[in-house]
């Protein structure tokens, strides 16, 4: 399992705002308070787990390395072999799938692929009563 951890670890915490935390006796990922990712045993066997869309999670449960997580594979959590992973690329597609689905929206503000800038702010919006009305404020014409 130590191996397996290493690498959950690696790219866990490589993602913002993440912590370790052991919960139910086992190692978790949280993401805020959250969540997203473990690390642990299931039946005798060395699993890693994460949540996935829902739609996405019950076609993944028909490859013989996943299947429902207990008590919340309805939810979209699946556990997967650990013992047999040969593309951790994989993984880390998986995991961050399910830390897109888990993390807060500030925390995924400072989520951006390598090479790109972060996306600009939005402009500052209109005060005032004809903002409130839903309406841009006239611009007043200067009288001659």
């Amino acid at each position: 399992m130590n191996q397996v951890l290493a690498k959950m670890r690696k790219i866990c915490l490589a993602l913002p705002d993440t912590k370790e935390t052991p919960t139910w006796g086992q190692p978790h990922f949280r993401v805020g308070e959250k969540i997203f990712a473990g690390c642990g045993e299931e039946d005798g066997r060395r699993v890693i787990g994460f949540k996935l869309e829902r739609e996405h999670a019950e076609v993944v449960v028909h490859d013989p390395r996943f299947r429902p997580a207990p008590y919340v594979g309805k939810h979209g959590w699946v556990s997967m072999d650990a013992e047999n992973v040969k593309d951790w690329d994989e993984v880390r597609e998986l995991v961050l799938e399910s830390y897109r689905l888990i993390a807060p929206k500030r925390s995924l503000a400072k989520l951006t692929p390598p090479g790109k800038a972060a996306a600009p702010k939005s402009a500052p919006r209109p005060s005032g009563p004809a903002a409130a009305r839903g309406r841009a404020p006239r611009k007043r014409s200067a009288r001659r």
